[in-house]
């Protein structure tokens, strides 16, 4: 990946030595976290988590800003959320989930969650049914 700069984050510098962990992959905690709250569609700009599997976690990063500042994670994510949920505490689980889930995987403190609700999704009976 010549001339491109990933953003990597220390933590812990132990005896057997550094670990480092980038953006992306605290991106990808964010985005796997919040498809899991019952009543998100998707993650907006972002596929279902169906088309995932196909496309790699990679895709997971759309709809996605993160910073890192001193072990502190900022998040801004904006998601689509099934006709029917109730938005307000659909987004609440959204913000705990993926708290939880950063700060679980990574030793990071999690300053921030904001969630931006894109759009509503209207899907099928058949759609609901499988799930």
């Amino acid at each position: 990946m010549a001339g491109e700069t990933m953003h990597v984050n220390t933590l812990k510098a132990g005896e057997k030595g550094e670990v480092k962990i980038a953006d992306d992959v605290v991106s990808v905690i964010a985005g796997l976290a919040a498809s899991d709250v019952k009543g998100v569609a998707s993650l907006a700009g972002n596929t279902t988590r169906e088309v995932i599997g196909k496309l790699g976690f990679k895709s997971l990063n759309k709809g996605i800003r993160l910073t890192v500042e001193d072990s502190q994670v900022h998040v801004w994510l904006k998601v689509n959320i099934r006709y029917g949920y109730n938005v307000p505490e659909t987004c609440a689980a959204v913000q705990d989930r993926v708290a939880t889930a950063i700060e679980t995987m990574t030793g990071l403190t999690v300053s921030e969650v904001n969630v931006r609700v894109n759009s509503v999704v209207m899907e099928s009976a058949k759609t609901d049914a499988a799930q």
